[in-house]
C-alpha cells in the first residue's frame, strides 16, 4: 500500500486496520545485551508541529509518514511510538512487523495552551493498547509544583501503570518537573530536577514491574541514573544543529547500567542535514 491509498482506506474499508493491527508479526522480546532503537512521532497529536527553526515542520502528514517509514527500515530499528492514527497508518503500511509499539496515551497537555500541564489521558487507553496487540504505552508526567492540575495528571498515570501491569504490558513513563515562566510551560533539565522527577515517577501505581522511565540526555548522567533501578531509554529531545555533539552525549550514557535504549522523534526524522537515513544509522549504531 502507498502512502496516498491510505485516505481510501479509512474512508472505505476501515476494517482493514483492525485487520492491520490483528496480523502484525508480534516483536521478539529484548534479550540480555541489547538496546532499544525507538522512532517516536506523537508531537503532532499535542499540537507541537515545529522540528529545528521549522513551526509546521510536521503539519504535512504524508511526507511525516514517508520519514518514519524510512526510518524504520533501518536495520537495528526496534520500534516505534505513537499516537492511534499513527500506529494505524504505519501498520497498513506494513512497517510495524516484528517491531515494539508502544501508544501514546496523553496528549491533553496541548503546547502552549493555558491548561498545558494537564496531562490526563486521552489518546491511547490501556485497554485500546491491549486490543491493538501493541507492546505497552507512554505517558508524559510533568510535575509542576504550582499548577493544580498536576495531582490529576499523577493519578492518571498511576492508573495507566495499575491497568497495563495487570496485563503484562509495559508503561513508559516521561517525567520532567515543570514551571510556568511568562505564560510558558518548560522543563527543568537540571540533574537535580531529574533525579526528583525520577523518584516520583518511580512510585506511581501498585505493581511496577512493568514500568520503564523515558528520560532526557542531561549533564551528569551517572548521579542521575543511580536515583532509579527501572529501565530507562533516553529521549532525543529537539533538533540541534549540533547533531555530533548530541550523539557524542548518547554514546556516553548508552554505557550506563540501567539504560536500555533511544527513544528519539524529531531528531532522526527531521535532521539538521535532512538525512533521516543517515540519522538512524548513526543513532543505531550508538545503541549497539
Amino acid at each position: 500500500m502507498k502512502i496516498a491509498d491510505i485516505p481510501q482506506v479509512r474512508a472505505y474499508a476501515p476494517e482493514k486496520i483492525t485487520e492491520a493491527l490483528r496480523t502484525r508479526k508480534p516483536a521478539r522480546p529484548l534479550m540480555p545485551g541489547e538496546k532499544h532503537m525507538i522512532v517516536a512521532c506523537d508531537h503532532p497529536a499535542r499540537g507541537a508541529l515545529g522540528a529545528g527553526s521549522l513551526p509546521y515542520a510536521m503539519a504535512d502528514r504524508q511526507e511525516v509518514l514517508a520519514r518514519c517509514v524510512a526510518a524504520l527500515k533501518r536495520p537495528g530499528v526496534t520500534g516505534f511510538l505513537g499516537t492511534a492514527d499513527m500506529v494505524e497508518d504505519l501498520a497498513l503500511l506494513g512497517v510495524l512487523d516484528g517491531m515494539h509499539v508502544f501508544g501514546s496515551m496523553n496528549r491533553t497537555g496541548l503546547q502552549g495552551a493555558r491548561f498545558e500541564i494537564d496531562d490526563r489521558a486521552d489518546c491511547y487507553s490501556p485497554a485500546g493498547i491491549v486490543k491493538a496487540g501493541l507492546e505497552g504505552g507512554k505517558t508524559l508526567t510533568r510535575i509542576c509544583y504550582e499548577d493544580p492540575a498536576t495531582p490529576a495528571a499523577l493519578y492518571s498515570t498511576a492508573q495507566a501503570v495499575n491497568a497495563l501491569s495487570a496485563e503484562k504490558k509495559i508503561t513508559m513513563i516521561e517525567p520532567f518537573v515543570s514551571y510556568w515562566e511568562d505564560g510558558v510551560i518548560k522543563n527543568n533539565l537540571s540533574p537535580e530536577a531529574v533525579i526528583k522527577s525520577i523518584t516520583v515517577a518511580s512510585g506511581l501505581g501498585e505493581n511496577t514491574a512493568y514500568t520503564w522511565l523515558k528520560l532526557p540526555c542531561v549533564d551528569d548522567m551517572e548521579r542521575v541514573m543511580a536515583a532509579t533501578t527501572l529501565p530507562s531509554l533516553i529521549l532525543g529531545g529537539e533538533v540541534s544543529q549540533d547533531a555530533e555533539a548530541v550523539f557524542a552525549h548518547w554514546s556516553r550514557v548508552m554505557r550506563l547500567p540501567n539504560i536500555f535504549g533511544l527513544v528519539v522523534g524529531r531528531s532522526l526524522l527531521f535532521p539538521s542535514d535532512g538525512d533521516v537515513e543517515k540519522a538512524v544509522d548513526t543513532a543505531v549504531e550508538l545503541v549497539r
